[in-house]
């Protein structure tokens, strides 16, 4: 990790098109302005990781919700046929 000392104003270049400006400093934090091409995807960490720690959770609420689904005689996931387990054959005439 680079660590760097910046003030208000001051810029830091990564790469040839992405460009992180300090715009203020105060006791509250530090307010950054991203220059990057479009195609840069640009997210906030603490953001990804609730994101990530919520489909966690909802997948792991899906599995229990089928397990209450069983015990109460609700609908029941879609079991493959005997007929759509064998591929389709195709008949070729010689």
């Amino acid at each position: 990790m680079l660590i760097l000392g910046r003030r208000a104003g001051d810029s830091i270049l990564i790469g040839d098109g992405i460009r992180v400006v300090v715009l203020a400093v105060d006791r509250k934090g530090v307010r950054l302005g991203i220059e990057a091409p479009s195609d840069v995807t640009i997210l906030r960490g603490e953001i990804v990781t609730d994101i990530a720690a919520e489909n966690q959770r909802a997948g792991a609420a899906g599995a229990g919700n089928q397990a209450w689904l069983d015990v109460i005689g609700g609908p029941q996931r879609d079991e493959p046929s005997a007929s759509e387990d064998e591929a389709p054959r195709l008949r070729r005439d010689g």
